[in-house]
């Protein structure tokens, strides 16, 4: 099981909102819980589908945003 805060940054768009808002969107096709916070969003789950799930995470946003920073923490610890 992994837990991971993720925070995406979109660099130089119109809607920086819009581009995490709808990129988080895709984390619904996948079987993790994730909570939306204020600066970071929390995601648990299976270690493969996690890591798939940043992945189309990351993709998501770079196609809806172009250039975008992700910064995470990663970890297998009980949170």
């Amino acid at each position: 099981m992994l837990s991971v805060e993720v925070s995406l940054y979109p660099i130089e768009c119109q809607s920086a909102d819009d581009v995490i808002n709808n990129s988080l969107q895709v984390l619904g096709n996948h079987r993790v819980t994730y909570d939306v916070g204020p600066v970071s969003t929390y995601i648990t789950g299976d270690d493969r589908i996690v890591w798939q799930g940043l992945q189309d995470l990351f993709e998501q946003a770079r196609r809806l945003g172009g250039e975008v920073s992700m910064v995470m923490t990663v970890t297998n610890a009980q949170v």
